[in-house]
C-alpha cells in the first residue's frame, strides 16, 4: 500500500492538524507501514470463522432490580460536611 504525502496532508487538514515537512514524511512512512500491515491481515483466510463481537464470552453481571427501603434521610445526612436537614449543601458550579 502506498500513501502519498499529498494524501497525508489532506487527512491532516481534515483532522485540523498542522504538520511540518519533516512530520509529513515521517507520518507518511508510518501510515504506509500500518496500511501495509492491514492489507496483510486482509489476506488471511477467514472462511468458516464465526463473526464475533468479543473474543471471550461475556455475560451481564448486573443484579436484577429489586425494590428496597432507602436509607433514612437522617442517616444519609449524618456525615455530610454541609447539610440543611433536608439535603446536602454543595458549592455552586455555575
Amino acid at each position: 500500500m502506498n500513501i502519498t504525502e499529498k494524501e497525508v496532508i489532506a487527512v491532516a487538514n481534515l483532522a485540523r492538524l498542522s504538520l511540518n515537512p519533516d512530520e509529513v514524511s515521517s507520518v507518511t512512512e508510518q501510515l504506509d507501514r500500518i496500511l501495509g500491515y492491514v492489507a496483510k491481515l486482509n489476506e488471511i483466510n477467514t472462511d468458516g470463522v464465526k463473526a464475533t463481537s468479543h473474543v471471550q464470552a461475556i455475560t451481564n453481571v448486573f443484579r436484577e432490580d429489586e425494590l428496597k427501603d432507602s436509607l433514612p434521610r437522617d442517616d444519609a445526612l449524618a456525615n455530610a460536611p454541609r447539610q440543611n436537614e433536608e439535603a446536602f449543601i454543595v458549592p455552586r458550579i455555575i
